[in-house]
């Protein structure tokens, strides 16, 4: 009997400006067709990525009404469905990274672990018997938000990017066309399963 398990649907970079940086949109499970396709469009994911701009920006005023401050991993921004819901962190230079996870986008076996397109390469990290609807622990994402502050850091490490060009203060800014950095949100995206220890 196969069940399904919680999969990153998008993962999005949002500048300092809260202009989009990056969007990495990743395949779900498909019940219907028993295919892998992403669930939402690459603009209804653009929709969705800067409706959560709004949630950043009450959290931050309500950590500084409180004298908090800023802790970085504002967790669950808002449940989008009764399949996606987005989570958010954001850096201490204004960067906010946004994760947007499909309840029910990969698919599973109670008795072989995960099954999907990455076959072999994840492990069952959730644990054989999981079973639909299992929502996510609180802090589940950290590994996931840890993994896309190192890959930024290693951009921002790179002598050749300005990120002034990428946030300016007027205007739209440039997108991240760096190839590692695409190629590490993939991994990140591809490699996350509920319980993952690391990316």
């Amino acid at each position: 009997m196969a069940t399904t398990l919680p999969s990153i649907a998008c993962l999005g970079v949002i500048g300092r400006n809260n202009n989009p940086l990056h969007i990495s949109i990743f395949n779900s499970y498909d019940p219907s067709t028993t295919s892998f396709r992403p669930i939402r469009t690459p603009l209804q994911f653009s929709l969705l990525l800067s409706s959560t701009l709004d949630v950043f920006e009450l959290r931050s005023r309500a950590h500084a009404a409180t004298g908090t401050g800023l802790t970085g991993d504002f967790g669950l921004l808002h449940a989008v469905d009764e399949r996606l819901a987005a989570y958010g962190f954001e850096t201490n230079t204004g960067v906010k990274f946004v994760v947007v996870v499909d309840m029910r986008g990969r698919r599973a076996s109670t008795t072989s672990g995960v099954v999907g397109e990455a076959e072999g390469k994840r492990s069952n990290a959730a644990g054989g018997g999981t079973t639909a609807g299992v929502g996510l622990r609180e802090g589940e994402m950290r590994v996931v938000f840890k993994a896309m502050q190192a890959a930024y850091i290693r951009l921002m490490q790179n002598p050749f990017y300005d990120p002034d060009e990428h946030s300016p203060v007027s205007g739209p800014g440039k997108k991240i066309t760096s190839r590692r950095f695409g190629e590490d949100m993939r991994r990140i995206g591809e490699g996350w399963v509920p319980g993952v220890a690391s990316l």
